[in-house]
């Protein structure tokens, strides 16, 4: 797996994690350290790029959900305590559709995943670049 981000300017400022590769168990916490480091340097707006990105293990959904918590200012779960992090997942299922972290061009194995888990609706997605840019206010 290889991560870039890129800042682009819409309506405001937004930043594009790129994930190519598979996210899963062996790099799950390089995707949030990567959004950790996005964060930590102003941003705050994410567009995950799932273009690229074949599969999505259940790792994948703590690393999206931690993203989510990072990006609206609030503490994460430790990863590490297994079940805790998806019961946090499932607890935050009725927060609504994110504001701030979006999700573009995921592929089906990775969109079953997302319904599986029940979180196609948690984000919005978007299969056009520009309107999933634009849609950050």
């Amino acid at each position: 797996m290889s991560i870039t981000i890129d800042q682009v300017e819409g309506k405001v400022p937004v930043t594009i994690l790129a994930i190519q590769g598979d996210l899963d168990a062996s790099n799950y916490r390089q995707a949030i350290a990567k959004a950790d480091e996005a964060y930590s340097a102003g941003a705050r707006n994410l567009l995950v790029d799932m273009s690229e990105m074949g599969f999505m293990a259940s790792s994948g959904i703590v690393a999206l959900h931690s993203m989510v918590l990072l990006f609206r200012g609030e503490q994460r779960p430790d990863p590490e305590h297994g079940w805790e992090a998806f019961h946090a997942i499932s607890r935050d299922q009725d927060t609504g559709v994110q504001k701030n972290v979006k999700l573009f061009n995921p592929q089906p194995r990775v969109i079953r995943t997302l319904e599986v888990t029940g979180l196609k609706t948690f984000f919005e997605i978007f299969t056009d670049r520009e309107a999933a840019i634009a849609s950050f206010n």
